[in-house]
């Protein structure tokens, strides 16, 4: 995975966030079947509100996915091995995705481990993270033809990465909300073996702060297009959109190339990004 030498917010202070977000939610007095509601009948655009669980799961040991699982908007959270939430490299996830595999209606809490990863295609609909762990998901397929669809859900908290892709294929996020992060996609910068990949961000809502939505690696080819995305809190424009690098196989810190729209890797007009 690509160093962590870039800078970052330290995981502990995430505890108090949490809390002040669980006392803020129990002020408004929202219940949980109007939540719900709102996450699962929204059918254009991000969802505009957090999920409510219908029910809590403790996790010790990755749960392998062939198949489809539907986890019923219940909260599953790591314990014993996966009892871990920071930025330790090399933890296991709360769910590991066979290829072909979907994951759908998953709240993932905290401890969060190293969220979820897919060995080759896979479909995450409706998966939240309400404080990433490690990364929320990684996609880890070889096939230049693997397909990974994010459609729907989101995630915040996420000190560095939240969806992390190291391998080949092309990724497309849709309908997704995210808040408080690194970076929304990175492809990996330093991966013992890279691949071209192929990155496709649509219907996005932003929550500032954050630091970039996209970096890829030009030197091996990959693109991003980017429409649709909206963000929020941002008045300054501090958030990159799409960041170019210089990828390696060494395990060397990336060199930085620039960031915005270029017309070959990096995709998108001025039209499909707004600021709220």
């Amino acid at each position: 995975m690509t160093a962590r030498a870039e800078q970052r917010v330290r995981h502990r202070r995430r505890v108090t966030k949490r809390r002040a977000v669980v006392a803020g939610t129990a002020a408004l007095g929202l219940t949980g079947a109007a939540i719900v509601t709102t996450t699962m009948l929204s059918t254009a655009g991000a969802a505009s509100s957090w999920p409510e669980d219908t029910g809590s799961k403790p996790v010790s040991s990755t749960i392998p996915v062939k198949g489809t699982y539907d986890g019923g908007m219940k909260k599953f959270y790591g314990t014993g091995a996966l009892g871990g939430s920071g930025q330790d490299e090399g933890q296991d996830p709360v769910f590991e995705l066979a290829d072909g595999a979907t994951l759908k209606n998953v709240i993932i809490g905290t401890p969060a481990a190293d969220g979820v990863h897919c060995k080759g295609s896979c479909t995450l609909q409706n998966v939240w993270w309400l404080d990433v762990g490690e990364d929320a998901a990684s996609f880890k397929g070889t096939s230049s033809s693997a397909q990974y669809k994010v459609v729907g859900g989101g995630a915040r908290k996420a000190d560095d990465k939240v969806l992390q892709f190291n391998g080949a294929g092309t990724l497309t996020v849709s309908g997704f909300r995210v808040e408080d992060f690194g970076k929304l996609v990175r492809s990996c910068g330093n991966c013992k073996t890279q691949y071209k990949r192929t990155i496709v961000l649509k219907d996005i809502d932003v929550v500032a702060p954050g630091k970039a939505l996209v970096g890829i690696n030009t030197n091996y080819g990959d693109t991003a297009t980017l429409s649709e995305i909206r963000i929020q809190g941002d008045s300054k424009k501090k958030i990159k959109t799409c960041t170019r690098y210089q990828g390696n196989n060494t395990g060397k810190e990336p060199k930085d190339l620039g960031s915005g729209a270029d017309g070959k890797y990096c995709k998108f007009s001025s039209s499909d990004i707004t600021y709220n």
